[in-house]
């Protein structure tokens, strides 16, 4: 139950670069993927989680193996957290920036391609704030996946 099948170090090694491999893919395939979860979404969450779990223990399965990739895990998020909390440029490297999806009534169908957004988020935002596509002066597509209306 406590012996460990590969150093110690091994662990935590493990666990910074599959955060990282994890954190990059995460952030790369785009806000929505962070900002709205269809079930297909959370089955590929569910589906990583399964993939990387060899890799993160190495085969060993001992308890004090998982405790230390847990700790490994949770120290790298407080650090994620703590960095992004006190620099405005890794903030904007991690989370990323909102993004301007549409101006004065005008939806930039380009940009929704490119942010990988439908049409339909955009028709539900307006609704949600209350608001006529005639009446919208900005449309924003933040960084967490949320869509934001100004009249």
């Amino acid at each position: 139950m406590f012996d460990l099948h590969i150093p110690w170090w091994e662990f935590i090694v493990r666990g910074v670069v599959v955060y990282t491999v994890l954190l990059l893919i995460i952030r790369l395939s785009g806000k929505r993927t962070v900002g709205q979860f269809t079930p297909f979404d959370l089955l590929v969450v569910m589906l990583l989680s399964e993939a990387v779990s060899n890799s993160l223990s190495g085969g060993d399965e001992s308890l004090l193996g998982g405790l230390l990739i847990a700790f490994t895990l949770i120290v790298l998020n407080l650090t994620v957290a703590y960095t992004t909390s006190h620099s405005k440029r890794m903030t904007d490297l991690i989370d990323g920036a909102a993004v301007l999806i549409g101006r004065d009534g005008k939806i930039f169908s380009k940009v929704l391609k490119d942010q990988r957004v439908g049409v339909n988020d955009v028709e539900q935002a307006l609704r949600e704030a209350n608001c006529e596509l005639s009446e919208m002066k900005c449309a924003f597509l933040e960084s967490d996946g949320t869509i934001s209306i100004l009249k």
